[in-house]
This record gives structure tokens, C-alpha cells and sequence, in this order.
């Protein structure tokens, strides 16, 4: 009976023992399951701007020979206006690392240079608390080729429609790579892209307001925390074949109204971003002869996440998900189709990872994104 006993203790143990390995087994490749399901997919093979890699450029930056701004060329650091200004103007700085706040007493004016980075070190910040017509806004960018700007906080004094300006803008600037970057509370607007600029990446950056909006401008609206423009007009056809910008894992965050962004005549991909302001008239804009591809995107508690205006020429939506929203989801026709690849996550993993990475989360100038 001991026998007997021992030897069935043993075939229970054994029987045990093949059903917790097994059990491991299949826990296991449940759990890789998972870890595929929530990690990235390649759309295909070329660049991929992972962290670390320099070489590598994601979207429409990676084309027209690629963006590299001041490469590894020797950094001047910034503390005051003063030193920005000087820095910003002269074309013989490549690399600007910024350091703390700059108050901007009046927009930097950064105009035709090329190859040349401007960064922040981790919570550097560009403030403006001018909302007038004509003094307010952070930077212009004008004519300028293969630039990056990275890791700064883009703060203006809040939305206040009186025709004023920006935060930052780019003006006929080719191959300009804006990443993990926030703007924010903007006078006219947080970020605008205008006037044959062509080959621009964004990626990780955050658009949102935090400040109320003024009423009462001479623009007329009284509420223009309008974030993002594409294209200044119907008329503006010097944009044809223009405009060719990626917005990839970026945050229109509460606050946002509208212009998330406003598209006219340009080939636009916006992926892997999440959209979640509350306050939302419309998201995404589809203007004038817009060309537009939202892919894999997450829409949260916001109305009328695609707008499909007058005149626009096609947008494709695919594989975004829409949570408590209303008005239209849809897309129509056929948009473009990029010629680059880019590392794309299933829309179930971007809320998680574009609230934890979007914005000046960096410690300062580290290459690639995702």
C-alpha cells in the first residue's frame, strides 16, 4: 500500500508538473502574443528614427536628402534673450542647446540658413506674454533648409484673436524635423506650417492650451485657440505639390478648439497621434485641395474628428479608433501614399505611449524618435 501510495504521489506530481510547464508554455506565448499585439509594426522597411540613431529620420523629413541640422558640429549655450537672439542670427552656429526660461521680448526672426539644430536641455522653455498684432509669437523660421528643433516648451500667453502670430512658424522652409517639442497657448495659433515649406517631420510634440482664451480681438473670434495651420489660404497656389508633412505620435490635448490640424493643398500623414481636447469643435481639417492619410490615430471625446471641407481633394482613414465622439469619422476617396516607411503601432498601444513620450520629455538633444 506504501507503494502503491508513493507511486501514486509520484504520477500526481508528474501529471502536476507537466500541466504547470505547459501552463508556463502557454502563458508564455499569450504573453508574447500580448507583446506583439502592443509593440510596433513595421509598415514596411526603411527609416525607423529609433532613439539613439542619428542617421535615421522619420516621414516626409527622411526625403529630398534627408534632415541632419547642425549634426555634430560644437554647441553654444543659451541662457538669456540676448544669447539666443545673437545665436539664432548667426549663420556660423550650427548647434544651440537652451537652458532654462527665455523670456522672447521680441520674436526671433531665424532666417536663410541651413543645417542647423536648436534644442532644449531638459524643461527649457521660450515664453511670450505679448498678445499684440505685431509683437507677439516665439519664432519665425523663414527660408531656412535642413533644420531640427527638439525638446523645447513653446509658451505663449494665450489665444486672442487679434491677425497675430504663432508661436513658432515655418515660412518656405525645406526639411525641418520639429520633435518632442510642446507648444502651447498660443496668440493667433501654437504652430503653423505656410508658404512652400516641403519635406517636415513632427513627431512627439504637444499642442494644447492651458490658459482661457480672450475675447473681444479685432480678428473676430473669441475663441481662437486654433492650434495648427497648414497652408495660410485658398489662394495661396504657390503650395501646390507642397507641404508635405507628417505629424507622427503628437497630442492635440485639451484646450485645443479646432486646426488639429487645418489642411490646405498639402500631402499630410498624420499617425500613432492622439487627439482628446474636449473643448473640440473639429480635429483634423481637410481644406483646399488637402491631401490627407490619418492612419492608426486615437480619437477621444471630441467632436468631428475628420472635417471634410470644401475643395479638399481626398483623405484616407484607416485603422484609427474613435471613443465617445461625435459627428464625422470618415474619410473620402483616395489620399496619397508615402514614400517612406515609418514604424507604426496598432491604435490600441498609442494613447499609452504618446501621453508618456509626446512633448519635451528628452533630457535634451537625443537623436531619433520612436
Amino acid at each position: 500500500m506504501k507503494f502503491k501510495s508513493k507511486i501514486s504521489v509520484f504520477l500526481l506530481t508528474l501529471l502536476f508538473g507537466f500541466a504547470a510547464c505547459n501552463t508556463e508554455e502557454i502563458a508564455s506565448a499569450q504573453n508574447e502574443t500580448a507583446a506583439d499585439e502592443s509593440t510596433i509594426i513595421l509598415a514596411s522597411n526603411s527609416s525607423t528614427a529609433k532613439v539613439g540613431n542619428c542617421a535615421q529620420v522619420p516621414g516626409w523629413a527622411s526625403q529630398n536628402g534627408g534632415t541632419t541640422g547642425g549634426g555634430t558640429s560644437a554647441e553654444t549655450t543659451v541662457t538669456t534673450y540676448a544669447q539666443l537672439k545673437s545665436a539664432i542670427e548667426n549663420a556660423a552656429v550650427k548647434v544651440i542647446k537652451v537652458t532654462g526660461t527665455i523670456t522672447v521680448t521680441t520674436r526671433l526672426s531665424f532666417q536663410d540658413q541651413t543645417g542647423k539644430t536648436i534644442y532644449g536641455t531638459s524643461g527649457a522653455k521660450l515664453v511670450s506674454t505679448n498678445q499684440t498684432k505685431d509683437a507677439s509669437g516665439i519664432i519665425n523660421i523663414k527660408r531656412c533648409k535642413n533644420i531640427i528643433i527638439r525638446n523645447l516648451i513653446f509658451e505663449g500667453p494665450g489665444a486672442y484673436d487679434t491677425d497675430g502670430w504663432d508661436n513658432a512658424i515655418l515660412d518656405e522652409c525645406t526639411n525641418v524635423w520639429v520633435d518632442h517639442c510642446e507648444f502651447r497657448d498660443g496668440v493667433d495659433g501654437n504652430f503653423d506650417i505656410k508658404n512652400k515649406s516641403d519635406y517636415i517631420s513632427v513627431t512627439y510634440s504637444k499642442f494644447h492650451y492651458l490658459k482661457p482664451p480672450k475675447a473681444g480681438g479685432s480678428g473676430g473670434s473669441d475663441d481662437h485657440r486654433y492650434s495648427n495651420l497648414i497652408g495660410s489660404s485658398d489662394g495661396a497656389t504657390g503650395d501646390r505639390g507642397k507641404l508635405r508633412i507628417t505629424f507622427a505620435r503628437c497630442w492635440w490635448a485639451p484646450g485645443c478648439k479646432e486646426r488639429m490640424p487645418r489642411v490646405r493643398f498639402g500631402k499630410v500623414h498624420i499617425i500613432n497621434s492622439y487627439f482628446n481636447s474636449t473643448v473640440s469643435n473639429k480635429c483634423i481639417a481637410a481644406g483646399f485641395e488637402g491631401d490627407i492619410r490619418v492612419e492608426n490615430n486615437v480619437f477621444e471625446g471630441v467632436k468631428t474628428p475628420i472635417d471634410l471641407m470644401t475643395g479638399y481633394t481626398a483623405v484616407t482613414a484607416v485603422g484609427n479608433v474613435f471613443t465617445n465622439t461625435s459627428g464625422n469619422t470618415a474619410g473620402s476617396k483616395t489620399a496619397f501614399t508615402p514614400p517612406y516607411t515609418i514604424v507604426t503601432l496598432l491604435a490600441s498601444a498609442v494613447k499609452a505611449d504618446v501621453t508618456a513620450g509626446a512633448g519635451a520629455t528628452f533630457a535634451g538633444n537625443t537623436c531619433g524618435s520612436f
